[in-house]
């Protein structure tokens, strides 16, 4: 089966117990306090904060202990509380991808539903590329659940 056929689409959905709004916040604004820089940044133990900018045209970076910084991506669609679009691109040597992130009220929680697409453009490399995000968004919105959970909400 050809990449062009394949349905190579990372999709991912959590359900965290809080407001689409904060939902849409932690994962944006508070990105740093959840992001795990540990193992998902390129500048490893040098990474000190991930740093999301609103708005369209935005940046998502991280900011090394020195001061550089590493961009991510780029904010193509910025409709908060309930959705952005991002384009890809941590790594320059490969082609950028897009990733959707929306946030849906259900009752007193929120599905987050993640798509990371646009594999295709890695050609024959599409299928492994794809697979390695797959389990990779896993381990990221494992560390943003508890993050965007409504402390509240507990005391209830």
């Amino acid at each position: 089966m050809s990449t062009q056929a394949q349905d190579l689409t990372v999709r991912k959905t959590v359900t965290v117990k809080c407001s689409q709004e904060r939902a849409f916040d932690v994962y944006t604004a508070g990105i740093s306090s959840w992001w795990p820089l540990e193992s998902h940044s390129m500048g490893g133990e040098r990474a000190v904060e991930a740093v999301f900018e609103p708005g369209v045209g935005g940046r998502l970076f991280e900011r090394m202990a020195g001061g550089e910084e590493h961009e991510w991506a780029k904010v193509l669609v910025w409709e908060p509380p309930h959705r952005f679009v991002i384009d890809w691109h941590v790594n320059p040597d490969n082609p950028p991808t897009e990733v959707e992130v929306t946030f849906t009220a259900e009752g007193d929680s929120t599905r987050v539903d993640l798509q990371h697409r646009g594999w295709e453009r890695f050609g024959d490399r599409a299928a492994e590329a794809s697979g390695s995000y797959n389990s990779g968004w896993e381990s990221v919105l494992a560390r943003f659940v508890p993050a965007a959970t409504d402390e509240r909400s507990n005391d209830e």
